[in-house]
């Protein structure tokens, strides 16, 4: 006994400090508080889930190439619809005479105009964020605001501004609903900003702390405020319910002291549950696993120091408060939720084993897909119903791009005829593919007397041109073989002759010069985006969906066609190989963590409860709930985006968990002082407060973010875990007390003592004896202490004592 007064001793004298300093922490959390208003802007948001793919994947290596060497220009398709195509040609001209617009690209077939709809890919002549570009799309809606016009461009559009604003949307909504809930649940009206100000802090502290973490994900930044407030407010409910017991017979400053001495261990192992389900997604070889880890344990951690550094001056500075607005108990008993359980005790396991097998096959069968683009959300952006309205009129627009070593343009070429051949392949460009006069393309080789004749230059020019190139190439023998039959590329002679013109080596006049220099402009914006020193990059448009087999099938044909010229050092890069990329990378991951998230919770469960039994039926229970959750989408023939699924998973096997374990506990002691039916009732209405509490506000939050959100994988992540909260809470409501009626048998045979650590029971005596224990319970009067010494009266009360102390225990004199 010992060991335990010196552990009860550390915390009283920690909580004991806690609440005599409450100003210095009030005053600290006011610092922290400032700071964080400040450093919450420094935060780095990453908006492209790709970044977080495995470095050795493909995608990655690709966009990472691409983005080091290739200048990406501002797109946009326009669909105007119900005109004609002589309308549409006018449309086309008003287009191109934009300022800011390169290229407009439009014609009769039926990839531009179909259904009296006319569709209009626009080429930008800077990137997405350069002014040139935001002033010629605000003159394209200008121009065309009389017609019917869909714009999909991210020319203007700020996704994590919107997130933002739809976040804080989302949080006003939710924190009205967390004030009905904790209202409906409180002891006293005055306990409600109690907790608001406790959770409130932590969430500033923790969106102020985010930009230790470096850059963080749009998916972390925005929905972890939300989570944190469903995930932690457990805690504070705890302390608080623990003061109101205290403060009945104690004064504020005693009763917050012995309310935080008993709550720090409990809030802590009830954490614990929460933060193995988390640590789970972190072993993720998708980062953005590891990314929201990080995030929402910091979120959970610095809930729980709020809680027990903040809270107990809070509960002290409005204890006043709290004892003048008591009110009565304002949910309801669950007693016919007990007695239905009771009842069906031998009927609802069975059926729910039944219902399990069929939730697992669905589940399993759950259509996933790895790319959001054709995700429709409950809300959605003037951008994504654009987007939709094109797709449903002219069908998916799948870009590819290929990234191969820069200098082989015959290579080049015969990749591009090869796949042109292909159904598949809708259109191509490269450089290798450009035209620029009379069908000549930019990589084409000429001779001197084809040059001169293509861009009307002097043919003895031409000559000393094409020698002034050899010699800068160091091609010294070609100058002595003769210039005549001399071939060079058109793309390196142009890049050539305007470096010469550039330098005043040769004078131009008239229309050739005019010519050229258009021509020179397009070469620039051409090298920009499609080759440098180091990489060439084509892009192939296909005629397929960015996610299917066949799509997947004909990747492997273009590697293989692409393999004939270039050996390793080459990429495709797009939509489609992303999502096998991810598809790949989702199936170990998918088992990774449901199995180490359910391993975790089971090791907290095994030294909670000193069972085998009870754990395992617990975890079935809320896997069960898991597998109900995605049986959804394959009943619905909805795809579901594969990390909507990985993350709830993780979230609902941590945070749900608690449920059970809630009813359990009660369950577990009252057993003990009352027949087993009557105690599951008993549990069951203890149990409810706590269960509606913290399973309507994660509910509410998950469904909230599902249906207030445009974002596809926000919004799928917030109504898997929404449905998902809400399954859980009618199992552990309407079917886990009747298991626990059935196996608990199971559950006392498979119990076990871990040597040295507490264990308490009930116990009932009467007459004289000694105690050597912690005691509480009822001894005509409460006693909740350490007591040694002999009591006369009657007993009924939990006994703390060492499970392998042959002391502990009572003696009768």
């Amino acid at each position: 006994m010992k060991g335990e007064n010196s552990n009860h001793n550390l915390i009283h004298k920690v909580a004991e400090f806690i609440v005599d300093k409450k100003s210095l922490f009030f005053l600290l959390y006011g610092f922290a508080m400032v700071f964080s208003l400040f450093s919450m802007n420094w935060v780095e948001v990453e908006n492209d889930v790709t970044t977080y793919l495995p470095e050795d994947t493909e995608t990655r290596q690709g966009l990472v190439a691409m983005n080091d060497n290739f200048t990406t220009y501002a797109t946009a398709q326009v669909m105007v619809s119900n005109i004609t195509y002589e309308t549409a040609e006018e449309i086309r001209d008003i287009l191109e005479d934009v300022e800011g617009v390169q290229m407009v690209s439009f014609d009769d077939t039926d990839d531009h105009y179909r259904d009296a709809s006319a569709l209009y890919d626009l080429n930008f002549s800077g990137v997405v964020d350069d002014e040139i570009c935001l002033q010629a799309m605000q003159t394209i809606e200008e121009k065309l605001k009389d017609y019917d016009v869909s714009y999909d461009t991210p020319i203007g559009y700020d996704e994590i501004a919107d997130l933002n604003k739809e976040m804080s949307t989302i949080l006003v909504v939710a924190v009205v609903i967390i004030v009905v809930v904790l209202t409906l649940t409180s002891r006293s009206y005055a306990e409600v900003p109690v907790l608001l100000l406790t959770f409130g802090t932590a969430a500033l502290l923790n969106k102020g702390t985010d930009f230790l973490c470096g850059k963080i994900s749009f998916i972390s930044n925005s929905i972890a405020v939300v989570l944190q407030l469903a995930l932690a407010i457990d805690y504070a409910i705890i302390l608080c319910h623990r003061f109101s017991d205290e403060h009945e017979t104690k004064c504020a400053r005693d009763a917050c002291i012995d309310a935080l001495s008993k709550a720090i261990p409990e809030i802590s192992a009830s954490s614990l549950t929460t933060i193995s389900g988390l640590i789970a997604l972190s072993f993720m070889q998708f980062a953005i696993g590891l990314d929201m880890s990080i995030v929402l344990i910091k979120s959970v951690l610095l809930s729980l120091l709020s809680v027990f550094t903040l809270m107990p001056g809070l509960l002290i500075l409005f204890s006043p408060w709290i004892d003048k607005t008591k009110h009565k108990k304002l949910l309801p008993n669950i007693t016919p939720v007990g007695k239905f359980a009771v009842a069906t005790r031998n009927v609802m396991p069975i059926l729910f084993a039944i219902v399990l097998v069929g939730a697992c096959y669905l589940a399993n069968k759950c259509p996933y897909c790895y790319s959001y683009t054709d995700v429709k959300t409950t809300k959605m952006s003037a951008r994504q119903e654009a987007q939709f309205r094109i797709k449903d009129t002219f069908g998916t627009n799948n870009m590819v791009a290929l990234v191969v070593p820069s200098g082989n343009y015959e290579a080049e070429k015969a990749i591009l005829n090869e796949l042109e051949t292909r159904p598949e392949v809708k259109g191509t460009m490269a450089l290798s593919g450009m035209d620029v006069f009379d069908g000549y393309h930019l990589t084409d080789s000429l001779t001197p007397r084809e040059f001169s004749e293509l861009v009307g230059l002097d043919y003895e020019l031409a000559k000393g041109l094409y020698t002034a190139y050899a010699l800068q190439q160091n091609q010294y023998g070609q100058i002595l073989s003769g210039m005549t039959e001399y071939d060079v590329p058109l793309f390196d002679m142009f890049l050539y002759l305007k470096d010469e013109i550039q330098t005043n080596n040769i004078l131009l006049e008239g229309e050739t010069k005019e010519s050229l220099e258009k021509l020179f402009d397009l070469m620039e914006t051409a090298q920009k985006q499609l080759q440098n020193d180091k990489y060439s990059r084509m892009i192939v448009y296909l005629d397929l969906p960015e996610e299917s087999d066949e799509t997947f099938g004909f990747l492997d044909e273009m590697r293989h066609i692409i393999g004939k010229y270039y050996e390793d050092d080459y990429f495709v890069v797009g939509n489609s190989t992303s999502s096998r990329d991810l598809a790949s990378s989702f199936a170990g991951d998918n088992l990774l963590i449901s199995i180490l998230s359910a391993l975790f919770v089971i090791l907290v469960l095994l030294f909670t409860f000193q069972s085998v039994g009870l754990p395992v039926l617990l975890i079935i229970v809320i896997q069960g709930s898991i597998w109900i959750n995605f049986s959804f989408p394959t009943l619905m023939d909805q795809p579901l985006y594969f990390l909507g699924y990985l993350i709830v998973n993780a979230i609902q096997m941590g945070a749900n968990i608690d449920y059970a374990i809630v009813i359990s506990s009660h369950y577990q002691e009252l057993k003990r002082q009352m027949p087993h039916k009557q105690a599951i009732i008993q549990a069951l209405n203890s149990s409810f407060p706590t269960v509606f509490t913290s399973g309507s506000i994660m509910a509410a939050a998950g469904l909230l973010i599902g249906n207030l959100s445009a974002n596809p994988v926000i919004s799928i992540m917030g109504n898997c875990l929404g449905r998902g909260t809400i399954i859980s809470i009618i199992l552990v409501l309407g079917v886990l007390p009747s298991i626990l009626v059935l196996g608990d048998s199971v559950i006392e045979r498979t119990s076990f003592k871990f040597k040295g650590i507490e264990r308490t029971k009930l116990q009932t005596s009467s007459g004289d004896m000694k105690l050597t224990g912690h005691v509480r319970g009822y001894i005509c009067g409460m006693v909740d202490a350490d007591f040694e010494g002999t009591l006369k009266g009657d007993l009924n009360a939990n006994i703390t004592t060492e499970s392998d102390s042959a002391q502990g225990g009572t003696e009768h004199e």
